[in-house]
């Protein structure tokens, strides 16, 4: 059975209404937990998340419980310090996040800013879970609206030079990355919906294959080595 989850709403707000949530509105979903040794996942990210979570759920059925955070927040100072709210409810063992689709509108990203803020994020989370697995994923392409095998010529080059500064954070502070742009581009884009951000099922499906297998590797390495302190999975 599909890990049972409960819906927490947020103040959360997107005034942009292409770039809807995409399902039942922005807020934390947390697991129903029954055995405090199973370790804990916490997935973060956009309307792209409200797609693909239910598939990595069930594949870590038994393996783990899994939080979903699906907002519509970029990086900034205020996002970060959510963040360090959100994590109050772990602890978690991986944390798997992407922020992006939120972020293209111009004025809403500081220029300079992107990648220390991007930076600052990954502190938070090693700050409040020094023992856990990091994992980032790059944000999906936008298309044209009614054109969806056709990228946006004018708004999808942000979200390529936003990837393009997320990978080299996440290089620098040595965090793996699900590119999950490539998995759908150039070879994928028949599977978009139609608006500018969202995808059919079976795009969702490659996402969740992709976040789940990387998850799992996360999960097994962990439980090979010892951790300072108190372990993870036990708490």
């Amino acid at each position: 059975m599909i890990t049972t989850l409960g819906h927490s709403s947020t103040n959360a707000q997107e005034t942009d209404p292409r770039l809807h949530p995409d399902g039942d509105g922005w807020g934390l979903k947390r697991a129903t937990i029954t055995d405090p040794q199973r370790p804990r996942v916490l997935l973060i990210g956009d309307s792209i998340l409200t797609g693909y979570h239910a598939d990595v759920v069930a594949a870590l059925e038994g393996q783990a419980y899994v939080d979903v955070w699906i907002n519509p927040y970029h990086q900034s100072q205020g996002y970060n310090d959510l963040l360090s709210a959100a994590l109050d409810a772990g602890p978690y063992d991986v944390v798997h996040f992407n922020m992006g689709l939120h972020g293209w509108p111009p004025g809403r990203i500081k220029e300079g800013t992107f990648e220390p803020l991007t930076k600052a994020f990954v502190e938070v989370i090693r700050k409040k879970l020094p023992n856990a697995a990091i994992i980032w994923a790059s944000s999906t392409p936008l298309m044209l609206a009614g054109k969806p095998t056709q990228l946006d010529p004018i708004n999808n080059p942000t979200i390529i030079e936003h990837n393009r500064m997320a990978a080299k954070v996440m290089a620098e502070m040595n965090i793996p990355v699900n590119d999950f742009y490539a998995f759908l581009v150039p070879d994928k884009l028949d599977l978009a919906r139609g608006d500018i951000a969202h995808w059919t099922p079976p795009a969702y499906k490659i996402l969740a294959e992709a976040a789940t297998a990387s998850i799992e590797k996360a999960l097994a390495e962990k439980s090979q080595r010892p951790t300072s302190g108190d372990s993870d999975f036990a708490k």
